[in-house]
């Protein structure tokens, strides 16, 4: 082949638009390689945007004894939530003892480690708790009482991946969304890297490094790269519902099941419920992965062992499933697969190496991303410097962790005429950065098209300039979650508008 410009060489290509991707490709930015960041479909649009929307440690990984796990997600919690402040923020969970399920002493033993192997600083410690004085056992069925409350972080995921983006971008990387590879080939200490939009072009790249961050696709590129490993990786489904909201308070709850499971209920967009997960062995494709009848049912049935109001199938809004790429550590029960990840690199010294990403949870997603790039470096002489994003805020993220209120009361008291709903929904989504597209806005008309629910045309217009939106679901279900309000003729509304612009 002929000599490639130096100008023409990516120093890293990442290929997945997920979060430890994102999270990479932000690094690797911020250290000074030239990145070039590859998505098939919109960033989030995989297992980053499908899950419990939960920065924590991992309660249950502590009776499968994944203790250095817990600790590493622990101490991640407060990093993240610090320089994200408005995307995270603390939950308190309720967890009701359960006669004949998991004994008090082991309640008690879990969280007290929970509390203190991980350095929590800023969240409030676990207390004991009587459910029939205190407010979250109102929406309960009688007859539960012991219960026991400690902390934990909520987080809007695809936001979170949204993000670390943006941010890669903001330091140079080129983010390429619709993008699919369809062919890798190492040759002359180069990776030579064939792309597919969705619309047809073709588009060649070349990088002095690659990494495979395609989650549950993780062993399909390393075959089209004819890159052999014996690593396995266990694909397991988690799905979740939303139903209208089921408790009138902040907490949410950490639930035991008979089979030996727990899942969640949480507080929801304002007006709804979070249920989940199941885990399941996947054994379909990636393309459309959606919750079972029978994973529907299981969840249902599943709260009304425990609230007070039933709800069935047909209550269901929203449900949404994700395939979790576990590292297969051989459990026998899929819930009791190892949440850990694994780095892989492919490549002898000069050579272009091939590093692959196995397995992996969003809350250690930054501490991942510090150590593929770190084991990158001997590679990369473009790649200087530490960890550098255990401090550095988010876009929207630098305001103090617990100034959130603050920074939407200056909101509130500059673009009176939103709504509280609207203007807690934009402080949550966009931090300091709101005003970038509210501007000098000083009536609803200063936002162009009314969408519904306070969603705008000068909204979407920032969607689509920043944030790599392009369709109706882009915008609806992963940089916002309006889609659970609008009714068709919305939809159809803002999907007309955004063909007339296409």
């Amino acid at each position: 082949m002929s000599e490639t410009p130096a100008a023409d060489i990516y120093d890293l290509a990442v290929i997945g638009g997920g979060v430890n991707g994102c999270g990479i490709a932000r690094d690797a930015a911020g250290r000074g390689a030239r990145v070039l960041l590859l998505e098939q479909g919109d960033l989030a649009s995989g297992t980053s945007s499908a899950s419990t929307k939960l920065i924590h440690g991992g309660l249950r990984y502590l009776e499968h004894h994944a203790f250095a796990l817990v600790r590493e997600s622990l101490i991640e919690r407060e990093r993240l939530w610090a320089i994200a402040p408005h995307i995270i923020h603390p939950m308190r969970f309720v967890l009701p003892w359960t006669k004949g399920l998991r004994p008090r002493w082991m309640l008690r033993l879990g969280l007290f480690l929970y509390d203190h192997i991980g350095g929590r600083r800023a969240l409030p410690a676990t207390e004991a708790i009587d459910l029939r004085r205190h407010g979250a056992g109102k929406a309960l069925k009688p007859g539960f009482g012991p219960a026991y409350c400690y902390s934990d972080g909520w987080v809007d995921d695809a936001r979170l991946v949204l993000l670390n983006a943006r941010d890669a971008a903001d330091r140079g990387a080129d983010v390429r969304t619709r993008t699919a590879v369809v062919r890798l080939e190492r040759d002359e200490g180069l990776w030579h890297i064939q792309t597919r939009t969705t619309q047809g072009a073709e588009q060649p790249y070349r990088a002095r490094a690659v990494v495979n961050a395609t989650g549950p696709a993780v062993l399909d590129l390393l075959d089209r790269a004819h890159r052999p490993t014996d690593r396995h990786i266990r694909l397991v489904r988690g799905s979740h519902i939303v139903v209208p909201r089921l408790f009138d308070h902040d907490h949410a709850y950490f639930f035991q099941l008979p089979d030996g499971r727990i899942f969640f209920a949480i507080p929801y967009e304002r007006d709804f419920t979070l249920i989940g997960t199941t885990d399941r062995d996947h054994q379909g494709g990636l393309d459309h992965v959606v919750p079972s009848d029978e994973e529907i049912a299981y969840l249902c049935a599943a709260a009304n062992r425990y609230f007070a109001r039933p709800i069935a199938p047909a209550d269901v809004l929203w449900s949404y499933a994700g395939v979790r790429p576990l590292v297969d550590d051989g459990s026998g029960r899929p819930e009791a697969a190892t949440r850990g990840y694994r780095l892989d690199i492919d490549g002898a010294p000069g050579e272009a190496p091939l590093l692959s990403v196995f397995g992996g949870k969003i809350t250690t997603y930054r501490h991942l991303a510090a150590e593929a790039v770190e084991q990158l470096k001997p590679y990369l002489p473009a790649l200087q410097g530490s960890d550098w994003t255990a401090d550095s805020p988010l876009p929207g993220g630098d305001f103090p962790m617990t100034g959130l209120a603050e920074l939407t009361a200056g909101l509130a008291r500059d673009y009176a005429f939103l709504t509280p709903a609207t203007l807690d929904r934009i402080a949550r989504a966009y931090g300091t950065q709101a005003r970038v597209w509210l501007g000098d806005a000083t009536d609803p008309s200063g936002l162009g098209l009314d969408f519904g629910h306070g969603l705008s045309e000068a909204e979407v217009r920032h969607m689509m300039t920043r944030e790599w939106a392009q369709t109706s679901e882009d915008i609806l279900w992963r940089r916002s979650k309006i889609g659970l309000r609008l009714n068709r003729e919305q939809v159809e509304r803002l999907e007309s508008w955004l063909e007339e612009r296409a």
